[in-house]
């Protein structure tokens, strides 16, 4: 009989790790950075918008400047895991995904948000692809709490890139340099959010994404 190993056991040593990473990373903000923090200071709703595939030098680059966050986590084995380690980090997380718990997770999130004043961390083609295709989830959440979105990409200059993995997961080597692109904010349309309208935001907030990094 085999026996389970308890992921609980090895968060904190993630968590460290992690951290004792993140501190050997030069980060280069690209853009008004202070922009984020002043905007939560003064209880303006953001969404940090990020790729699946950039989720650790964006997440890394998020521990420097502040924990205050709500991040989307999906409800599977690999989701508790992470969400343990995030929790461990001073994020808040929400359970769910656009395959299953989509719904209530962003009804969560937005209570978070309203309540604790947090800053929503948004994987905006997660959990599964396809790479670089905005969903509409953020775009619902974003204008049910009158946020503004934050388009945020990492480009590392040494990097391991998992080219196997559907999201080309980008690992950031210790000590490298990591240009951070923070994008200009964009706000959500009033309009009621018809299927039509919600695929024509998503696709702006994709353009805005993929137009957002080193010429």
């Amino acid at each position: 009989m085999k026996t389970p190993i308890d992921s609980a056991a090895f968060t904190p040593f993630i968590a460290s790790l992690f951290k004792l990473w993140v501190r050997t990373i030069r980060f280069e903000p690209v853009g008004e950075s202070e922009r984020l923090l002043d905007a939560n200071r003064q209880g303006s709703p953001t969404v940090l918008a990020l790729w699946h595939g950039e989720i650790f030098p964006v997440a890394a680059y998020g521990l420097t400047m502040s924990s205050h966050l709500v991040t989307f986590v999906s409800q599977s084995r690999d989701g508790e895991f992470i969400a343990q380690v995030l929790e461990r980090l001073g994020h808040t997380t929400v359970r769910g995904s656009s395959s299953r718990g989509g719904v209530k997770a962003l009804l969560q999130a937005k209570r978070v948000m309203e309540r604790e004043n947090r800053m929503a961390v948004f994987t905006i083609d997660g959990p599964k692809g396809p790479l670089h295709k905005a969903k509409d989830g953020v775009i619902f959440l974003a204008q049910r709490v009158g946020a503004k979105i934050i388009p945020l990409r990492a480009y590392p200059k040494r990097k391991k890139i998992f080219d196997k993995s559907w999201d080309h997961f980008v690992l950031p080597m210790p000590f490298t340099r990591c240009p951070i692109y923070i994008g200009e904010p964009m706000e959500v349309t009033s309009e009621k959010l018809t299927k039509e309208v919600l695929a024509q935001e998503a696709a702006r907030l994709e353009a805005r994404m993929l137009s957002l990094g080193p010429e």
